[in-house]
C-alpha cells in the first residue's frame, strides 16, 4: 500500500509539473499575469513531492521490505539515524529528496510573485519544465517504490517497476553501505549539499524567464538575490560538514582529496560565488550584465554536471552510486540546459550586453572583476583535472590519473592572488581609486601583513609559500577590520556609543559587511589549509602493549587491544593514551578503531582525534594483530581553523541575507566616495 501511494504521488507531481510549464507559459504572456491561476499545479507539485518522500520514510523506518529500495538500503538493526538517512542513501533516494526540495522551492518562489508580475510566473514555469525532468525520473529509471517479487537467499532479487500485484518482504534488507552508517555527519552533509543544488534552480529560472521577456537590468537579480544566497549558503555548509566527515570517517587523515565528486560540489560553488560578486557590479554600475547571465547558467548546469558524476557510475568514488540507466539521461538533460540555455542566450546576447565601461581597473569592480577571472580560471582548471581521465578512457581505453599535484600547482598561486584581490577589494572605492586612496586604506593591512609573516618566522615556519599566506591573509584581514572600526568611529563621534556604533555599521549595509565576513572566513581558510597540508607531520610506529612512541612532541603508548559486537558489525579497535612530553602524565585515550560489516565483508578505519588550540592530533589503525600494532600518528597543525573559518563563511552569508534592497546605506555611500575621502 505504501509503495501504491508513494508512486501515486510521484504521479501527481509530474502531472502537475507539466501543467505547471504549460500553464505558467500562458498566463505569462497574458496582459495582467495572475499567479493565482498556478495555485492548483504548484500545490499538486508540492504536495506530490513531500508525500513521495515522506512514503518513502514511512516504508524505511516500517521495515516494509516488500519496497525493493527498503530491503536494499536498510535492516532490522540498523539504527533509526541511518534509517532516516537512508531515505536520501541510495541513487533513487536521493532523487526524491531532490524533487522534495524542488517542490518546496516552487511553492515558495510561487507565494512570493504577486499579481502582474509575469516575470515571476515565467521563472515558475521553468521550474515546472526542471520538475518535470525529476518526477519523469522517479516514475521511470529511478522509481523509489519498486516493489520485491522475489526473494532468494533471504534478500530481494527480483523486482516489478510497477507497485502493482503481488509483492514479497524478505524477513530483513541488506542494510546500508557501511561508509555511510559510519558516522551521524552523513544524516546532515547530504541534505545541505542538496538544497544548494536545488536552490540555484530559482536564480536559473529567473535568469531564464528575464532572456525570453528580453528584460534587461537588475530586476532579476534583485528578485533573485535571497534565493542564491540561501543555496551558497547551504552548498558551502555541505561542503564544510562533507570535509569534515572525510576527515572523521575515512582515516586516511585529510578532508579534501580532489576527488572527482568533491570537485563536482566545489564547482558550482566557484560559479556561483563569482555572480554573486558580479550581481554586485550590476546592481551598482549597470555592468556586467551578459556575465551574469553566462555565470548563472553555468552554475545551474554544473549542479546538474555533479549530480550526472555521482549518479552515472562513470566514476569510481566513495561518494558515487553504481552504474545506472540515470546517467544517461542526466547526461541529456544536462545538453538540454547547456545548449537550450546558451542557445536563447545567444539570440539575446544584442540586448544584454550593453553596459557602461569600466573607469579603471583599480576600483572596487575592477578588483571583482579579478576576482571573476581568477575564480574562472580556477574552475575551468578544476573542471579540465576532473574530465580528463574520463575523456582519455572513453577515446582511448587507457586509464590515467589526474592527483593532488597537479590541482595544488593551480591552486597554490591562485590562493595568491585572490587574497590579494579581497584585500585591495574590500575597501577600494568605486569607479576610480588613485594609488593614494588605496595607499590609505591598505596600509593597516599591509603593517598587518607583514607583521603576522614575520611573527611566523620567528616561531619557526620555513615554508615560503606558507608566509607568503599568512602574510597575504593577515593583509585582507586587516584592512577588513581597519575599514570597520573607521566605519564605527565616523557613527562614534557622531554621538552613538562604540558598542552602538559597531552594530549599526554592520546593520547599515549587511550586504557589505556579510561579504567582509564571509572573506575573512576564506583567509582564515587559506592559513589552516597551508599549515594542515604544508606543516602536517605523518608518520606510522609500531607499538606493542605499553610501548610508547613520541612523536612530534607527543608521547603515544599502547595501553590495551578490545573488541566488541554492536548492531551489524563487530569492533576491533586499540586504547591510546597520549601524554606530556616527558611520557609520564596522561592527558587524554583516544579509541582508534577498525569496524568490520560482515555482510558486506568489509573493514572500516575509523580513527579518532584529540584537538587542542594548536594541533589535531589524529590517531588511525594500519595494522592490528595479537603481536601489537602499527599506528598512524598524524599531526595538523591549527585544523580547527578550517572548521572556525568554514562557520565564518556561512555566518557571512547568513547575515549579508539580511540585506534590504533598494537602500543605499551609509556604508555603501562611503564606498562610493571620491579618491579625496579623509579615510
Amino acid at each position: 500500500m505504501i509503495a501504491l501511494t508513494g508512486y501515486a504521488s510521484i504521479l501527481v507531481a509530474l502531472v502537475s509539473s507539466v501543467a505547471l510549464t504549460v500553464q505558467g507559459w500562458r498566463v505569462s504572456r497574458t496582459p495582467n499575469p495572475d499567479p493565482s491561476r498556478l495555485k492548483i499545479p504548484v500545490i499538486g507539485l508540492t504536495v506530490g513531492g513531500v508525500a513521495a518522500f515522506s512514503l518513502l520514510e514511512i516504508g524505511i523506518l516500517a521495515h516494509d521490505f516488500s519496497i525493493a529500495y527498503v530491503a536494499k538500503n536498510t535492516a532490522l538493526a540498523t539504527p533509526v539515524i541511518f534509517l532516516l538517512a537512508a531515505g536520501w542513501a541510495a541513487l533513487a533516494g536521493s532523487v526524491v529528496l531532490w524533487g522534495l526540495m524542488l517542490s518546496v522551492f516552487t511553492w515558495l518562489v510561487w507565494r512570493s510573485v504577486k499579481s502582474g508580475d509575469g516575470l515571476g510566473v515565467l521563472a515558475l514555469a521553468v521550474m515546472g519544465a526542471v520538475a518535470v525532468f525529476w518526477f519523469g525520473l522517479m516514475a521511470t529509471a529511478a522509481n523509489p517504490f519498486e516493489v520485491c517479487t522475489e526473494v532468494a537467499n533471504g534478500f530481494c532479487a527480483a523486482t516489478s517497476w510497477l507497485p502493482v500485484g503481488t509483492a514479497v518482504a524478505p524477513l530483513d534488507g541488506i542494510g546500508p553501505n557501511p561508509l555511510l552508517a559510519n558516522h551521524i555527519l552523513m544524516a546532515v552533509h547530504p541534505p545541505l549539499l542538496y538544497v544548494g543544488y536545488v536552490g540555484f534552480t530559482v536564480p536559473f529560472a529567473f535568469a531564464i524567464a528575464a532572456l525570453f521577456r528580453s528584460e534587461v537590468g537588475r530586476v532579476w537579480l534583485d528578485r533573485s538575490h535571497r534565493w542564491t544566497l540561501v543555496a551558497w549558503i547551504f552548498l558551502t555548509a555541505g561542503i564544510l560538514l562533507g570535509a569534515w566527515w572525510s576527515y572523521e570517517v575515512l582515516g586516511w587523515g585529510g578532508y579534501w582529496a580532489w576527488d572527482p565528486v568533491e570537485n563536482a560540489a566545489l564547482l558550482p560553488w566557484i560559479a556561483a560565488t563569482a555572480f554573486i560578486h558580479s550581481a554586485i557590479v550590476q546592481r551598482r554600475r549597470s555592468m556586467l550584465q551578459a556575465w551574469n547571465f553566462v555565470l548563472v547558467i553555468v552554475t545551474f548546469s554544473l549542479t546538474i554536471f555533479g549530480t550526472f558524476l555521482t549518479r552515472s557510475g562513470v566514476i569510481a568514488s566513495v561518494h558515487a552510486f553504481s552504474l545506472s540507466v540515470v546517467g544517461p539521461a542526466l547526461l541529456i538533460f544536462l545538453g538540454v540546459i547547456v545548449f537550450g540555455s546558451f542557445g536563447l542566450f545567444a539570440v539575446r546576447a544584442s540586448t544584454v550586453a550593453s553596459a557602461p565601461r569600466l573607469d579603471s581597473l583599480a576600483s572596487r569592480e575592477g578588483f571583482i572583476l579579478a576576482n571573476n577571472l581568477l575564480m574562472t580560471l580556477f574552475g575551468f582548471t578544476i573542471l579540465f583535472g576532473t574530465l580528463y581521465p574520463l575523456l582519455v578512457e572513453a577515446f582511448t581505453g587507457r586509464e590515467v590519473a589526474v592527483g593532488r599535484p597537479f590541482f595544488d600547482r593551480i591552486a597554490v598561486p591562485l590562493a595568491f592572488l585572490l587574497l590579494l584581490a579581497i584585500g585591495f577589494g574590500a575597501t577600494s572605492p568605486w569607479r576610480v581609486a588613485t594609488g593614494k586612496v588605496l595607499w590609505q586604506r591598505t596600509r593597516v593591512g599591509l603593517n598587518v601583513g607583514l607583521a603576522v609573516a614575520a611573527l611566523s618566522l620567528l616561531v619557526g615556519v620555513r615554508s615560503i609559500a606558507m608566509i607568503g599566506i599568512i602574510g597575504l591573509a593577515g593583509f585582507a584581514i586587516g584592512n577588513i577590520v581597519a575599514f570597520y572600526f573607521h566605519q564605527a568611529s565616523r557613527a562614534h563621534r557622531g554621538g552613538k556609543s562604540w558598542p552602538a556604533a559597531l552594530g549599526s555599521t554592520v546593520n547599515n549595509d549587511k550586504g557589505f559587511w556579510g561579504g567582509q565576513i564571509a572573506h575573512i572566513g576564506v583567509a582564515l581558510a587559506a592559513v589552516a589549509i597551508g599549515t594542515t597540508s604544508v606543516l602536517a607531520v605523518r608518520t606510522e610506529v609500531p607499538l606493542t602493549v605499553g610501548e610508547t612512541a613520541v612523536v612530534e612532541g607527543y608521547c603515544v603508548q599502547y595501553l590495551e587491544p578490545f573488541s566488541r559486537v554492536e548492531p551489524e558489525r563487530s569492533v576491533q579497535g586499540a586504547r591510546i593514551a597520549i601524554l606530556d612530553s616527558t611520557c609520564e602524565t596522561t592527558r587524554v585515550v583516544l579509541e582508534p578503531r577498525l569496524h568490520e560489516y560482515p555482510k558486506f565483508g568489509q573493514v572500516i578505519t575509523t580513527p579518532q582525534v584529540w584537538t587542542t588550540w594548536i594541533d589535531d592530533v589524529y590517531l588511525s589503525i594500519a595494522a592490528l594483530d595479537a603481536d601489537g600494532m602499527r599506528l598512524k600518528v598524524l599531526i595538523f597543525p591549527l585544523q580547527w581553523l578550517l572548521w572556525f573559518a568554514g562557520i565564518t563563511i556561512v555566518a557571512g552569508g547568513t547575515v549579508a541575507l539580511g540585506r534590504k534592497s533598494g537602500r543605499r546605506s551609509a556604508a555603501s555611500k562611503q564606498g562610493e566616495q571620491s579618491e579625496h575621502a579623509d579615510v
